[in-house]
């Protein structure tokens, strides 16, 4: 055990020491304040509450008298207590009959000194109560066995002591007999009202525990925790088995061993537990009485498996529920957006077909551009869902090469057509980056729209580069109305058009685009707040060996 923590002191960076003194408290203390130490934890003792009565205060007591100004935490353990539920029966515990025998060896031989002392002729009366007080106080501590010996103990040290002739055991009057038979009588009533109120009192903690159990089984099911892991764990501590195994499917679920007991379990029962699982309980044979708790066990570990099962089915269910969603979107999308530009080069194409008007040249030519717009249009709505419908099912294709980043970004200003004073670049000399041209042009030309849109007049979008280790990032930069930090994970979603209230921006792919292409290359993309107003988006990408 002392190896074990060892190696876990070690993985947690701390270092271990062995302690040496005549009085360890003392010697723990003294070695906290070598150290500087401002805390100590302490495990409660494993001693029982008669070995402390006897050697006096335990180690972790002592500590708190000890330590000052030092905080010490006192921590509980599986050694410390049982947690079992109380058995059922109406006899006492074998420690509170020792306790009656002990008392009874300690107590009659004392009165019988303390009484002879005093003795005359005319103290038989108080000699006889005497002996018949502790008798009834060894009734109440031990029940009716120590009563009923010391009740005839002292029957005999009172004839023996205390009634002529002294020191014979004669009797010869029939009421010293009555005596000696009342004394037991009044011991065994004793003894039989201090049983009754030991069953009650034993009752009483058993349905107390049960409910307690019965709360904690109840509260692991509904709680957040790993209920099945919890209630078998809590079956085992409640009825001290050695071992109790959950088993689904012929395969092992959860099982809660008790080591120290485990050697000497020969015994096991299993129960069924719905449809196709098991519990199995290695230790002792269990009473009637415990039946009746381990239904409420066997009852939430049932429910418990039907949440565990329901819950894989819900994880099994997800990416259904995001392919459909999806798939709703993009028709919302195919519904609204594709019309659109459809209508448009529909409506060029019909005008140009026309043989009802006579169309300049100048008509013809806006004509054709209308249409042209549109079908241009048309196609990147069309490249941009194949392009999300790729990344959703994993199978974008991305070519990595050592790339420039000033080559990309005037790539993405040309194809953008930006003039000059659009723009402000602030591009420095930087490694080039690993990733895919076309992908990473396409990302900035999305993220350089977005900034074009939303930046004021007079302050156009800033494009800036930097280099931190072995990582290059790109910085568009715009003076917008920025968005608020709750809010900016929002904004790579795809088929939001956050802040967008027309319907000529797009379906809300471009961000989501963006990241999923820059994310395929092994980069990241954040927005951040531009100091003085503004958003600032920042691709992230690993500079190339």
């Amino acid at each position: 055990a002392l190896a074990a923590q060892r190696a876990l002191v070690g993985t947690l960076g701390g270092s271990y020491h062995q302690v040496v003194g005549e009085q360890i408290p003392r010697a723990l203390v003294d070695f906290a304040r070598s150290v500087d130490a401002t805390q100590l934890v302490v495990g409660v003792s494993r001693r029982s509450r008669l070995g402390t009565l006897v050697t006096g205060a335990g180690t972790s007591a002592t500590v708190i008298r000890e330590a000052g100004d030092i905080d010490v935490h006192i921590v509980s353990h599986s050694q410390a207590g049982s947690r079992a539920l109380p058995t059922l029966g109406g006899a006492l515990s074998m420690r509170r009959r020792i306790a009656g025998f002990a008392l009874a060896l300690i107590a009659l031989p004392l009165l019988t000194l303390a009484l002879s002392a005093v003795r005359s002729d005319e103290s038989i009366t108080s000699d006889v109560l005497a002996f018949q007080l502790a008798v009834v106080v060894i009734a109440l501590v031990g029940g009716i066995w120590p009563a009923v010996v010391s009740a005839i103990a002292a029957g005999f040290l009172l004839d023996f002591y205390f009634v002529d002739p002294l020191f014979t055991i004669t009797i010869t009057e029939p009421l010293h007999l009555l005596a000696l038979v009342i004394f037991v009588v009044v011991a065994v009533l004793v003894s039989v009202v201090v049983d009754q109120a030991a069953r009650r009192s034993r009752s009483a903690a058993r349905a107390a525990a049960e409910s307690e159990t019965l709360a904690t089984i109840a509260g692991s099911v509904l709680g957040g925790q790993d209920a099945l892991e919890a209630l078998v764990s809590r079956l085992r501590e409640s009825f001290g088995m050695a071992s109790v195994t959950l088993r689904a499917h012929g395969d092992v679920l959860y099982a809660a061993l008790d080591a120290s007991a485990a050697a000497n379990a020969d015994a096991e029962t299993s129960f069924p537990v719905g449809d196709h699982a098991s519990l199995h309980l290695r230790g002792r044979e269990l009473p009637a009485s415990d039946r009746r708790i381990l239904g409420a066990f066997l009852s939430q570990i049932e429910t418990a498996l039907t949440q565990r099962e329901l819950r894989s089915e819900a994880e099994h269910m997800r990416p259904v529920a995001e392919a459909d969603r999806l798939r709703t979107a993009l028709l919302a999308a195919v519904g609204h957006d594709l019309r659109r530009p459809l209508a448009a080069a529909t409506a060029a194409v019909t005008g140009l077909r026309s043989t009802e008007v006579d169309l300049s040249d100048a008509d013809r030519a806006e004509l054709l551009e209308a249409a042209e717009v549109s079908l241009d249009s048309l196609a990147d709505l069309v490249t941009q869902l194949l392009d999300a419908s790729r990344l959703q099912a994993g199978v974008l294709g991305v070519s990595l090469a050592a790339v420039a980043l000033d080559e990309v970004v005037i790539g993405a200003l040309d194809e953008i057509g930006l003039a000059p004073g659009d723009v402000e670049l602030e591009l420095r000399a930087m490694r080039p980056v690993e990733a895919d041209p076309v992908l990473l042009q396409r990302a900035v030309v999305n993220l350089l729209a977005n900034a074009l849109r939303f930046s004021p007049i007079g302050s156009p979008p800033v494009i800036a580069t930097s280099e931190f280790g072995d990582r290059v990032q790109l910085r568009i930069i715009d003076s917008g109305p920025g968005i608020p930090a709750e809010r900016r994970e929002d904004v790579f979603v795809a088929f939001q058009r956050l802040g967008d209230v027309d319907n000529t921006t797009g379906v809300g792919l471009g961000l989501a685009l963006s990241r999923g292409f820059v994310e395929a290359m092994g980069g990241s993309i954040d927005a951040e707040d531009t100091p003085g107003g503004g958003l600032t988006m920042v691709i992230d990408l690993p500079a190339s060996a």
